[in-house]
């Protein structure tokens, strides 16, 4: 099962974006194997409607769960009617974030416009 993550870029090495409609690229990634490919967000350039662009585009991927640190209610919708789950994660590299998710520490977003409730003081160092 591959899950999608927000990321500022192309790798493991690369931090999770806390932007999802505007982040550069979603990477998807096998959390067991740590097999990923990068995938380019089509709605960071979009003058409106970014959430939507990149939600069709996580739908369209497949994957069954999203790990980004907001989205915007459009998006939600979107998302949720793919049947994807949602988990908010801060910012942070992309490994730690992998770590929290197989260790079940990141909180289900169960509404739209993602409020950063429950992550707070949880960053990275």
């Amino acid at each position: 099962m591959r899950i999608a993550i927000s990321v500022t870029g192309q790798d493991l090495d690369s931090s999770l974006d806390p932007r999802f409609g505007r982040c550069p690229y979603f990477l998807l990634v096998d959390p067991e194997t740590e097999e990923h490919q990068a995938v380019p967000n089509p709605g960071i350039s979009a003058g409106g409607g970014a959430g939507i662009k990149a939600a069709q585009e996580v739908v369209n991927q497949g994957v069954k769960t999203l790990i980004t640190g907001q989205c915007g209610p459009n998006a939600f919708n979107i998302l949720t009617a793919g049947g994807i789950k949602i988990l908010q994660a801060p910012a942070g590299p992309v490994r730690r974030v992998l770590e929290l998710y197989k260790q079940g520490e990141l909180a289900e977003v169960n509404a739209p416009g993602m409020a950063k409730q429950g992550m707070q003081g949880r960053g990275f160092r």
